[in-house]
């Protein structure tokens, strides 16, 4: 039985006020809440087992060992990892892309092509440019359709003996589109090419299967999934994170360091490189704890009630686009309503104690290819009503009749 009043009572800040408001809490695709059992973890640490791991032979070094490396194996269970050392702890999903990249700017030759989507946050974007200028690889875009989903006609002909990697998000951050990526994977693998898809929007809503996927890399962050800010994970198959390169160098991902050479550790710990953010390790673990006793299936479920209930009474509101349309979508609604500046309107709804996010969400390519500054993105969790559902749509009526 979900009972979503039940959940909120696990998350503090949900009873706080904004401007003398009740916090209506509509940017979860940005940053999820945290549940008061991932705060005690955090506290706990803290409070009892503090120190670094892996180094020390005193038994809170064991302890807080123990307890990191139990949260990867944590993270590879969930993600079904076929081994714990495939699971590499990042400062977040943007750490992970870069990552990658890397590693394959050590492999990468001039003439060689990869391939993104043109739904990616820039945080996929930006890399793989990077990674061109440096390779003299060429970039090359998988077309999006105004309903905002990937053109896969296209993503076929652009495949070709020259791929060697393709990069594509599993949900679009602006406009909740869920992309085929086994599709887009089992046509990559035919020709040879790698691919990482990025899951930071996916992960709080699908448990992915990265062996049924057969995904070379999957990337995702904690604090999209009821966990801390600066911690996520890099999943990859281990003969590629065996053949690249390490990203860092320094203490933890070393074998032995002379003057004269230095030889790295095995899997994981060659891409860990210096003190990790132990507590957001163990807490990531926490979160993940706490979002499969609630279960994922029974969040899809939920959420897309809210999804369609949201849908039907915004589009009641005259002038009012929504932006992404894709048949199969997560939690996400950007919209506009008229000529009015998305800013304009989360701005009063902050005032009411609503909180939107309003932009181009690090998504300028998609803004342009719908011609307009940016977009009002509510994004719901399994944790909203359709209660504050409807707190918004008054707050929203309210700053259209304000702003026209």
């Amino acid at each position: 039985m979900f009972d979503v009043a039940k959940i909120r009572e696990d998350f503090p800040i949900l009873k706080r006020f904004v401007n003398g408001k009740p916090l209506v809490y509509f940017d979860n695709a940005a940053t999820s809440q945290t549940p008061q059992v991932v705060i005690d973890t955090i506290v706990d640490y803290y409070s009892n087992y503090n120190a670094n791991i892996h180094r020390g032979v005193h038994a809170l070094s064991q302890e807080a060992t123990d307890k990191y490396e139990a949260s990867r194996i944590k993270i590879q269970q969930h993600f079904n990892a076929k081994h714990s050392y495939e699971i590499i702890f990042t400062s977040g999903t943007t750490h992970a892309i870069n990552l990658v990249a890397a590693g394959f700017s050590e492999i990468l030759n001039p003439n060689d092509e990869i391939i993104v989507s043109a739904l990616e946050h820039h945080s996929n974007i930006v890399p793989w440019q990077m990674l061109c200028e440096k390779t003299g690889a060429f970039l090359k875009v998988i077309p999006m359709t105004e309903a905002g989903t990937l053109d896969m006609t296209i993503y076929h002909r652009l495949l070709n003996k020259n791929t060697k990697l393709v990069f594509c998000n599993h949900v679009s951050n602006a406009l909740g589109t869920v992309n085929p990526i086994k599709e887009i994977i089992d046509a990559a693998h035919k020709i040879g090419a790698a691919v990482l898809i990025d899951g930071a929007q996916a992960t709080p809503h699908i448990k992915p299967d990265v062996q049924a996927l057969d995904v070379d890399f999957y990337v995702a962050s904690a604090h999209k999934l009821c966990g801390p800010t600066g911690v996520g994970m890099l999943y990859g198959k281990q003969a590629w994170l065996e053949k690249i390169p390490p990203y860092q160098g320094g203490g933890e991902m070393i074998e032995t360091v002379t003057f004269q050479k230095t030889t790295y550790a095995g899997l994981p710990h060659k891409f860990e490189a210096g003190t990790p953010n132990i507590c957001g390790g163990i807490a990531f673990g926490a979160a993940l704890d706490y979002m499969n006793a609630v279960g994922f299936e029974q969040i899809a479920a939920y959420e897309n009630e809210l999804l369609k209930y949201a849908t039907e009474e915004l589009l009641k509101i005259e002038g009012l686009r929504i932006y992404g349309t894709a048949p199969e979508k997560t939690a996400v609604i950007s919209f506009n309503v008229g000529a009015i500046h998305p800013y304009d309107i989360g701005t009063i709804l902050d005032k009411l104690g609503i909180a939107v996010r309003t932009g181009q969400h690090c998504t300028q390519p998609i803004m342009d290819f719908y011609n307009i500054p940016g977009t009002v993105r509510a994004s719901f969790s399994f944790y909203n009503t359709k209660e504050e559902i409807d707190v918004m749509i008054t707050a929203l009526k309210k700053a259209v009749m304000m702003l026209s």
